[in-house]
């Protein structure tokens, strides 16, 4: 559960001004949490992101992209929607996950089976806080485009609302988006230059033989000790096929076949899911050939066949360098040197904001909410899981700086 409200030690007027108006985004994002949607279906988060967004004033306010998405500007001094001058984005996912939540907060999720725990509710709740202070102030010449995606959890948001023409619309000079992170000491803000979060893929594999009587299996060709081989071997892909040098994940999570009330009946097929997580598409591309071969020669040594289906969900989360070591310098005149971490290890998790960092460069920062104020014991998608309220107003302080420094105001 959250800790008592206690604000974070920041520095600069940005920091003091957000924290001022830190119990209205703490009870803003705890009812977000209470109100989790799936992607696309984020009709009560995007309502209440547009209400949040006219009471802090921005400029305009424009929904529809990506089907549940929200875009608001807010022009810098001397700035107008006929002279926006340069743009910079920040972005926020706002969806949920299909998950129970186990916690008993007055905040808990008013939905059985779904839940805020990865910490989208917050995410927003920090951009609505940067809203807020950029409309108020305005101290920056340009124009901050809010980015309040739907969708990050598997449904491809973020490519969606490119595809809406999101860039096109409001050309980005360059992104950045936060993540809360529980395993990062509280109030560290880390990002590392280049690959930042992996690429996703999912893996199929169909194994097909010939049915038959458990109790005559040379009648058979059994495809579960096919795909037993096939589990077994694949292990060998990393193993003994890439570089020590080089970072890979593949794990196979799903076994289907036959039926457990037919202990006698060997199935005629079996399939198994799975994941592969890379941070370079030629490791990507090597792992896919390899998994085709082996599967196809495994199956093949016991008369059976396999069939792999690689999908490549999301690209990795790639870092541009300048972009990254501002991000770094932004944080620091903020929490301090020490309280930045530069070289963040890359996490094997995805992030459709590696749609947007195609496009543009830009940077994905994680902002640490673990121990000692806050839920750091549980981690993102676990039934327990709550966001940290504590650090919202140094992330919403952090984009607000982002757009501050990128876009400073020139002294006559």
């Amino acid at each position: 559960m959250n800790a008592p409200l206690q604000s974070v030690l920041a520095n600069g007027p940005v920091f003091a001004r957000i924290a001022k108006f830190h119990p209205e985004l703490t009870a803003f994002r705890r009812d977000l949490h209470a109100h989790p949607e799936l992607g696309f279906e984020e009709v009560y988060t995007s309502g209440r992101v547009v209400q949040a967004l006219e009471l802090c004033r921005v400029d305009s306010i424009h929904t529809g992209l990506g089907k549940t998405g929200v875009v608001a500007l807010v022009h810098g001094q001397g700035r107008s929607a006929d002279n926006p001058g340069r743009m910079i984005g920040l972005r926020a996912d706002m969806d949920a996950l299909p998950l129970q939540e186990f916690n008993e907060c007055t905040w808990k999720s008013s939905k059985p089976g779904l839940m805020h725990g990865c910490g989208h509710d917050g995410h927003t709740a920090m951009l609505i806080g940067a809203a807020r202070y950029l409309a108020e102030t305005r101290r920056f010449d340009g124009t901050a485009v809010l980015i309040f995606q739907p969708g990050e959890e598997g449904y491809a948001g973020a490519r969606a609302m490119m595809e809406d023409g999101l860039f096109e619309r409001f050309p980005c000079e360059k992104v950045f988006a936060q993540h809360n992170s529980p395993e990062t000491p509280f109030g560290v803000i880390g990002i590392t230059p280049g690959p930042m979060q992996a690429a996703v893929d999912r893996i199929e594999i169909l194994v097909r033989g010939k049915g038959g009587h458990g109790a005559r299996p040379h009648q058979a060709v059994d495809p579960v000790l096919v795909a037993g081989h096939i589990i077994t071997a694949v292990q060998s892909v990393v193993a003994r096929n890439l570089s020590a040098f080089d970072q890979a994940v593949v794990s196979l999570c799903s076994m289907q076949g036959g039926h457990p009330g037919a202990m006698s009946v060997i199935p005629g097929e079996v399939t198994l899911v799975g994941t592969v997580r890379t941070y370079s598409e030629s490791v990507q591309d090597q792992i896919e050939d390899r998994l085709r071969q082996l599967c196809t020669g495994v199956a093949q040594g016991f008369g059976a066949s396999a069939e792999l289906v690689y999908e490549r969900v999301y690209p990795a989360t790639v870092n541009t360098v300048p972009e990254a070591e501002f991000a770094c310098d932004v944080a620091a005149s903020l929490v301090g040197e020490d309280k930045v971490w530069r070289n963040m290890l890359p996490s094997m998790g995805g992030e459709d904001f590696s749609f947007m960092l195609q496009a543009k460069p830009g940077a994905y920062i994680r902002i640490g909410q673990g121990a000692p104020h806050g839920p750091g014991p549980h981690p993102l998608h676990n039934s327990r899981y709550d966001f940290n309220d504590e650090i919202l107003p140094l992330g919403a302080a952090l984009h607000a700086s982002l757009i501050e420094q990128a876009l400073p105001l020139t002294t006559p």
